[in-house]
Order: structure tokens, then sequence, then C-alpha cells
């Protein structure tokens, strides 16, 4: 059976889990530890992805991540390749660290981020990392020593996170800490780690009587929500989908998008792929950045590549461009 398309879509909340090929290390001691870590801040910074929660173990880690200015998949691909790459020529060694496709399920916020937060930052006393929760607030390669205070992290949002259990951050933090205790319990939990009916459910049980009940039920194990979360993300994706497949179909490409930009901003053709930065050379590189992004679907690794920039500064142009279409309303389709 062929594999299934990744899911993804700006603002989606991703629980991305990644193992080492044949449960091999995929850290060897903290400098590989503390090497992932900056090149993790710098990528999500760089795409403006939001990151609330994480955890390191020698062999997998977890993430918990919200779509920004680029895929998932590219941010994936840049951590992944360069990590890897590192690690095998600090260690000597050659071919593949990570195990087969890494997971990456798109969950429903509103229900699942905090118990997701709780889950990933509970893994490394899950394996006995760190034996309590006074160390597990110490433990420096999880995201709950960063929303404890105890390490320092810019990139990653806690504030999102400590919104949840009060406005003031000393309280909050206390209220946080016992709900990350109360989940030491629940122990290893299987609806968090993949989607699909059961787990989104709560169980066989739940499915059970919604099916007594004549319930139609959605489901897909790309996607961690209730049924009506999955039809959406689903129905969100497949317009996205047949959105790029009419553009390719109309044979429309990226110099159709230059045109268009030209067209609305009053400049020739030539003009709008000339580099520099006064203010509408700027406008008009990011019109094309967004367009060629998110509706030709366009990686910024490759659009970066052709426009002769670096991928975090396609990223930015992408952002700039979702601003001035949002403030003036233009749009890709002549009127």
């Amino acid at each position: 059976m062929p594999r299934q398309s990744r899911l993804d879509a700006p603002g989606a909340l991703h629980h991305i889990i990644v193992r080492g090929i044949a449960r091999s290390e995929i850290f060897a001691d903290d400098r590989d530890r503390h090497d992932f870590l900056d090149r993790l801040g710098a990528i999500v910074e760089e795409t403006d992805t939001g990151c609330f929660a994480w955890a390191l173990i020698p062999n997998h880690f977890h993430l918990l991540l919200r779509t920004g200015n680029a895929p998932i998949a590219t941010v994936m691909r840049r951590l992944l390749t360069g990590h890897a790459a590192r690690y095998n020529r600090r260690h000597r060694r050659s071919g593949h660290l990570f195990q087969n496709r890494y997971k990456s399920i798109l969950c429903q916020e509103d229900s699942y981020l905090l118990e997701l937060v709780r889950y990933i930052h509970l893994n490394p006393l899950r394996a006995k990392l760190a034996g309590d929760m006074d160390s597990l607030g110490k433990y420096p390669f999880s995201g709950h020593s960063v929303i404890m205070g105890k390490t320092q992290k810019p990139w990653q949002d806690i504030d999102k996170v400590l919104s949840h259990f009060g406005k003031h951050r000393g309280a909050a933090r206390r209220s946080y800490r016992v709900f990350v205790s109360k989940g030491i319990k629940q122990g290893k939990r299987s609806d968090l780690t993949g989607g699909g009916l059961i787990r989104s459910q709560g169980g066989w049980e739940t499915v059970k009587s919604l099916r007594k009940a004549d319930g139609h039920l959605k489901s897909d194990e790309r996607i961690l929500g209730d049924s009506a979360f999955v039809q959406k993300v689903l129905a969100q994706s497949e317009e996205a989908l047949e959105r790029k497949v009419a553009m390719q179909a109309k044979g429309i490409g990226i110099e159709d998008i230059a045109e268009r930009v030209a067209h609305l901003l009053g400049m020739t053709i030539d003009e709008v792929w000339l580099p520099g930065k006064y203010q509408q050379q700027v406008a008009a590189r990011s019109l094309l950045c967004f367009w060629a992004v998110n509706e030709l679907g366009f990686s910024v690794t490759a659009l970066g590549k052709k426009l002769g920039i670096s991928a975090p500064a396609v990223s930015k142009s992408v952002r700039r461009g979702a601003a001035i279409i949002h403030e003036n309303g233009y749009t890709l389709e002549k009127s």
C-alpha cells in the first residue's frame, strides 16, 4: 500500500516522534544534544514555527510544533538532515541514523495541547533519565525545565502553555507542575502517539457505543482528534490539493505569478525578479514567495535556490507576503 501524504496547514499542531534506526541511539552525549537543540532553535525561529514541548531520549525524541511560515516537512527535513550529517561525521559512522519516516500526527489543539505537553515532558521520567518531579524540573533536555524556569530556550513558547494555568507566572508554574505530576500514573499512552478512530474517540468502548448509536465516525491515522475535526482537516487538505492541481491544469507557473505581481504593483516583470531592498522590490518578492509556496507548492528550499536567497529569507518573504495580501486584498486570480 502506498504511504499516505503528510497533512499540514498554517497553524496546524503536530506531535512528532523520531526514532533511531533499529532502536539505536541518536544522541551519544550532551554535545550531540546541545548541537541538536541549537539547530532546532535556529530553524523554528527562522520559520516562525511554534514549539510548545520537546524531550530528547538517547534513541528517540518528541516535538510538539505548530506550523509557521514553512511546512513541517521542510522544518523536519532541515533538522534531521543536519543532525544526521553532523552525528555521522563526529562519530565516524555512515548510513541512515533515523528509522524510516518520522511520525507526524496533526492534532486537535483545544482537546490535546495540554495532554501532549504533559505526555512529552514526562518522557524522561518514564525513561528513568530523571528520578522524580524535582529532578525532571532540572533535566536540561526536555522542555519541562524551560517551562519551570530552570533552563532558558527563547525559541520555546512557554507563555502559550502557562496561560492555561493562570495569569501570574509563578502561580501558573506551580499549577502546571501539579498537572504534569498527575500524568505520571497514566503511564505510556498509545492514544497520544497515534491518530485514528480508536485513539481519537477514547478507546474501543467509546467506539462501540457510538457505532451502536449509528454514529458516523471519520478516522485517519495521521490525525488525532474527534470525527468532526478529522473531517475538517481532510476537507481542507483536499481543497489545497485541488487548488494546486487546478493551477497545474491551467498551466499556471511561477512566471505567471511574477506577471500578476508586476500588474498589481505597477512594475515590469523583470523588476519583480530583481533583488533589492527598496520597498516595492521587497513587496514584489514577498508576494511572489507567498503564492509560489502556498498555491504552487514550492518548497522554501527550492524557491530559495531559484531566487538566489536562503530558505530562511524565503520564509520571511512568505510571512510578509501574507501580511501584504491581508492588508490590500490582493488575489492571484485576475478580477
